[in-house]
């Protein structure tokens, strides 16, 4: 059994026992949390959409927060001596998922 949930704009494919990273959620370490937003479950090869899947929760703990690796932006106009670097990283929370109730 699976299920498709959207959190911060994104979409991830779910099971129970995955640990999945998205963007931060409010929270602490240790404390619960409830996905209301699911697009899609599967369950023994019958999918359910629409309606009856937005009825479903997905049920996590919040296994950490943190950080993730550094992507470097480099930005650069020939002919110009422009040359400029920035780096950036993204705050992520990691979530456990723990049940899905359909």
């Amino acid at each position: 059994m699976y299920a498709v949930l959207e959190s911060g704009g994104k979409q991830y494919r779910v099971g129970v026992g995955d640990i999945v990273r998205m963007d931060t959620l409010p929270g602490e370490v240790g404390s619960p949390v409830e996905f209301g937003e699911v697009l899609a479950v599967v369950a023994d090869g019958a999918v359910t959409v629409g309606a009856k899947a937005e009825a479903a929760r997905i049920k996590g703990t919040i296994t950490e927060h943190g950080r993730g690796d550094k992507v470097i932006v480099f930005k650069f106009k020939r002919k110009k001596q422009y040359k400029k670097t920035i780096g950036h990283r993204q705050n992520y929370t990691a979530v456990k998922i723990d049940e899905i109730v359909a």
